[in-house]
């Protein structure tokens, strides 16, 4: 073999060295899986909330939930794996949000309720009593 033979070859196992160094390098700087599980649970928070009627006791939070999630599904089409991760997570918390809003305000008016009862079982009691005397 020949100088130029060696030299030749030598160019060739760069060349194929530094080509393995790109496609590595590739493999590692892919597109991460789809967030399912959080975008599963995204959804399931917000049906959760709908159920709660937070539609009608914290529509803006269930709104902001619905838009979050609708953003980390275009996220997911766009190819932007952990943007669309943030936005689920972030429709989880909202739609969370919205539930214990609804929970909050619901609860609210069944002490409200309680309340105007005992009120008026307190003043049956002191009608009652009076007329005793």
């Amino acid at each position: 073999m020949n100088a130029t033979s060696q030299a030749h070859r030598g160019s060739r196992l760069r060349m194929a060295g530094g080509l393995t160094g790109v496609l590595l390098l590739a493999a590692c700087a892919s597109t991460p899986p789809a967030p399912t599980a959080r975008l599963q649970a995204a959804q399931l928070a917000i049906s959760n909330a709908e159920r709660a009627d937070a539609g009608r006791y914290a529509p803006g939070e269930l709104s902001e939930a619905r838009e979050k999630l609708a953003s980390a599904d275009t996220a997911v089409k766009d190819q932007r794996m952990i943007l669309a991760g943030r936005y689920a997570e972030e429709s989880s918390v909202e739609a969370e949000l919205a539930s214990a809003k609804a929970a909050d305000v619901k609860a609210k008016a069944v002490n409200d309720e309680m309340t105007r009862s005992t009120a008026t079982l307190v003043e049956e009691l002191q009608r009652s009593s009076g007329e005793k005397r």
